[in-house]
């Protein structure tokens, strides 16, 4: 049986969905097949690299990228995670559905480098227990 593909989507393609992609693929990697993409190119955040390998999951390899460059993979499901990327683009055409889940961007936490990494840490936990609820056991 085919996975489903999931496509993530935020402004930067550098935290939230990147993380997203990761969490997806290591905890039901055996059923979705995740990607990323931004409104527009970024790189992916450090700190958001950081948070994720605390709990086992590297995304330093990850590499941002555009909508365009997906525009040729037909996505199950396209979810965005901002309200920028949502206005930018409401309806994903290479996708099934598209649906918005926003999420605060962790890039605005203010304060020292442990209180910043505090807001990419709330983040992460954030997207993972939307992910458990959206796409856990079946």
């Amino acid at each position: 049986m085919a996975k489903t593909k999931v496509l993530f989507i935020c402004t930067a393609n550098a935290a939230r969905s990147q993380m997203a992609e990761g969490l997806l693929r290591a905890r039901y990697g055996s059923r979705f097949d995740a990607h990323s993409a931004g409104t527009r190119q970024s790189r992916v955040s450090t700190r958001a690299i950081t948070v994720m390998q605390e709990i086992g999951i590297d995304i330093s390899h990850h590499q941002s990228k555009t909508l365009d460059a997906v525009s040729g993979i037909p996505f199950d499901l396209a979810v965005t995670l901002c309200d920028n990327a949502h206005a930018v683009c409401p309806i994903v055409r290479n996708a099934a559905k598209t649906v918005h889940h926003g999420i605060a961007d962790p890039h605005l936490t203010l304060g020292t480098e442990d209180e910043t990494l505090d807001g990419y840490r709330r983040v992460r936990e954030e997207i993972a227990a939307w992910i458990d609820v959206t796409f856990g056991p079946a």
